[in-house]
């Protein structure tokens, strides 16, 4: 993993040696100052921007995945197996395979101090505020929390 224009690593990062971090042409990941990515876990930028913010933390075999773009606010905590995808598949023509339909992207932002538990999935337009939870096994798609 190299630091360059298209990955930005602040000061005090830990990724651990089996985290992976593959950012396209194009496309940005920025990690803030204390961020934590944990055993196995993944970010993959296939395009716009990922940020994380200062001291949030990817736990275990946590993935995200943008298309548009994700951001992880200061101290979030995502947990072991969690996933956040900005894109979903459409599926409009029933006689074209979904893989080669358009995808439907939308920004996907995590608040500041929030929590989303293990194995939790967000969906493309997600907007989970800040100090919020969402709980292990939820699914999000298309709404803002309020919880």
């Amino acid at each position: 993993m190299r630091e360059g224009r298209s990955l930005s690593i602040g000061p005090d990062v830990q990724i651990d040696r089996t985290a992976r971090i593959e950012v396209a042409r194009g496309a940005r990941v920025i990690l803030g100052r204390g961020v934590v990515t944990g055993p196995d876990a993944r970010i993959s930028a296939h395009a716009g921007t990922v940020k994380v913010g200062a001291g949030a933390r990817l736990c275990e075999r946590a993935v995200i995945v943008a298309h548009t773009g994700v951001e992880i606010g200061e101290g979030a905590v995502i947990g072991d197996w969690a996933a956040i995808e900005d894109a979903t598949p459409t599926f409009a023509d029933v006689e074209r395979p979904i893989n080669t339909q358009p995808l439907l992207a939308s920004l996907v932002r995590v608040g500041a101090r929030a929590k989303i538990g293990m194995h939790a999935v967000l969906f493309a337009g997600t907007t989970i505020p800040a100090g919020a939870t969402v709980e292990p096994y939820a699914v999000v798609r298309d709404a803002t929390s309020r919880s």
